[in-house]
């Protein structure tokens, strides 16, 4: 979070205000996405100054992030079960400048569109060989490479028959955990996307559609996975919609 007002007090830093584009992200409560009023902040913000910790740290440790965190197919004994694909792409910023060493962590529900988490209790069967979480760190090109599986559809109950989409929750990092930004990558031709709340609490139709992975057979690998690329644009005209908070739906 950054602030117009001067910093005041021991180690306090000012740094230049970031407008958010708008009509580009969702907002902090939209109607039909019931939940978010519920969290939504009711009283204007407060805007904070960052201080030397809040810009600075606390250090990740590339070290700490290994190859195999990105494939999520061979955390366990056995084989998850599904359709096993590749996702990748590329971390830019508003110039299409690429993103280098930043750490990008994904999570999601099962092929059965389960996630393993104790609040998720609908019934479809857990897979003992998917935890569904995974990271890696953007190489020089800014790029990312995951292989998991296709996430399944899920039941919830902001409204009567309500199912949300495919998709997988993207968190990425920049160099301090107050740059951190939320967002989620769906999947092209999925029926639902048209009748879900949270899809549709981007207000740009365009801006909506940058949230949508591109099969890509070139990544395809024969007889092993579908590949899907899917860029990741931090500002500017072509900016992904990220969320307002951490939500983990």
């Amino acid at each position: 979070m950054s602030t117009d007002e001067p910093a005041t007090g021991e180690g306090a830093v000012t740094l230049r205000p970031y407008q958010r584009p708008r009509g580009v992200h969702p907002p902090a409560d939209f109607a039909p996405y019931k939940s978010s009023a519920l969290r939504a902040p009711s009283q204007p913000l407060v805007l904070l100054p960052h201080r030397l910790t809040e810009i600075t740290g606390p250090l990740l440790g590339e070290e700490r992030v290994k190859p195999a965190d990105a494939d999520l197919t061979t955390q366990h004994a056995g084989e998850p079960q599904g359709e096993r694909i590749i996702v990748t792409g590329r971390l830019l910023d508003g110039d299409g400048r690429p993103v280098r060493r930043s750490l990008v962590e994904i999570w999601q529900t099962n092929a059965a569109g389960r996630y393993l988490h104790p609040v998720d209790q609908h019934p479809a069967p857990l897979d003992p060989n998917f935890t569904g979480v995974g990271r890696c760190i953007t190489d020089d090109e800014g790029r990312y490479r995951f292989v998991t599986i296709k996430p399944g559809s899920y039941p919830w109950r902001n409204h009567p028959n309500a199912w949300r989409p495919a998709h997988i929750h993207f968190s990425v990092f920049g160099r301090s955990f107050t740059q951190r930004l939320i967002t989620q990558m769906y999947f092209p031709g999925d029926p639902l996307q048209p009748l879900d709340p949270v899809f549709n609490s981007v207000p740009d139709t365009r801006a909506r559609q940058r949230l949508v992975a591109r099969f890509d057979i070139g990544l395809t690998e024969p007889q092993w996975a579908l590949g899907y690329s899917w860029d990741i644009v931090l500002r500017g005209r072509d900016a992904t919609p990220f969320e307002p908070d951490g939500d983990d739906r």
